[in-house]
């Protein structure tokens, strides 16, 4: 929005001193005609050298500020003292208001420095006026007439920018919370639709097995029935838990498997060291599934042993089944998932290992 104003401002200050000064500063008459050229001259010099960046809709730089606001107190003085005190904010006097729109051009987004500047030209030219002139008091009510139009409307134009300023960032603000929350929805959507395509795979998985119980071909009383209706549990529940919001999305989905355990029996220890480590969902997959497939065919006893060291993250996991997963290395778009597992009688151990 600033930028936009800086460009009005730019042409209206143009139109201004070609279009309305240039024609007194060549008809009136001065006590020194080569002094109102110049300060007009290098009033003209600051809207062109400011439009190098204005029309590229950046604002000058505070050394181009600094100068130009420099030179334009400096062409105001000569301007004022080119002409006859008396006729002070008359034709001749076409500076008054000039000066103020290119210190409008500089100083739009300083406003404190620009309500300063501005009332220290409205005083140092009402100041000159009172004391190197001998106005009637009909010459000061039409020089307050002029003082006070030029400084209201220099003063609107402030207030205008100002709220413009305030009412574009509101918009701004509105515009990225819209955009913000046309992000969250897209992104529930698309866990919602990865979440579906995950339990119709594991429901999918699970039906046969809850026919087979329905119809009598499976035995409940069968261990390798019991032990899959286990996994079938476990896998559900750590499915369930994957979208929750935790701390430590990998503790808590080991936490949800260790809760299915317990529920069968099984006493199972827990353990956790180290610091929280970022585990991608699918690795977080590829880490949980040996380890719910150890926990569901544990018969007494299991424990669990989680080791985060920076990127790394160890899984142990030792139970008293008789089968288990086989060693192998798992690649995800995480990086490879090693697992490895052995035999000690009737206990098994397993290890889970990611490197991020």
């Amino acid at each position: 929005m600033d930028a936009t104003l800086r460009v009005v401002l730019l042409c209206v200050t143009v139109v201004l001193q070609l279009g309305l000064s240039l024609d007194p500063l060549l008809t009136e008459e001065y006590r020194s005609p080569a002094l109102a050229a110049g300060a007009f001259a290098a009033l003209l010099c600051v809207p062109v050298v400011c439009s190098w960046w204005v029309l590229r809709r950046r604002p000058p730089p505070p050394a181009v500020v600094t100068a130009g606001t420099v030179v334009v107190l400096g062409a105001a003085c000569c301007a004022t003292a080119a002409i006859d005190p008396a006729r002070q904010f008359q034709a001749p006097d076409w500076s008054f208001g000039l000066v103020q729109w290119h210190l409008l051009l500089l100083l739009l987004d300083r406003v404190r420095t620009l309500v300063v500047v501005l009332t220290a030209h409205l005083a140092a030219s009402v100041g000159a006026f009172l004391t190197l002139g001998d106005p009637d008091r009909f010459a000061i009510g039409a020089a307050c007439t002029v003082a006070f139009g030029t400084a209201s409307v220099q003063a609107a134009v402030i207030v205008i920018s100002r709220l413009l300023r305030h009412r574009s960032r509101e918009a701004l603000a509105a515009a990225e919370e819209h955009d913000r929350l046309a992000l969250r929805v897209l992104t529930a959507r698309h866990l919602e639709q990865r979440q579906r395509t995950l339990f119709a795979g594991r429901l999918g998985a699970t039906l046969p097995l809850l026919a087979g119980l329905a119809d009598g071909a499976l035995d409940p009383r069968d261990e390798d029935t019991r032990r899959r209706c286990a996994l079938a549990a476990t896998q559900l529940r750590r499915l369930f838990a994957e979208n929750d919001e935790t701390a430590d999305p990998l503790v808590h989905e080991l936490s949800a498997c260790v809760d299915v355990a317990e529920r069968r029996g099984v006493d199972v220890s827990f353990a956790v060291s180290g610091e929280p480590v970022a585990v991608p969902p699918r690795v977080r997959r590829q880490l949980t599934g040996p380890v719910a497939a150890a926990l569901s065919a544990a018969r007494g006893r299991a424990r669990v042993s989680v080791l985060s060291t920076g990127e790394d993250v160890r899984i142990a996991v030792l139970t008293d089944a008789g089968t288990g997963p086989r060693p192998g290395v798992v690649t995800t778009a995480g990086g490879p998932v090693e697992v490895a597992s052995d035999h000690y009688g009737d206990f098994l151990r397993l290890e889970v290992r990611w490197s991020g």
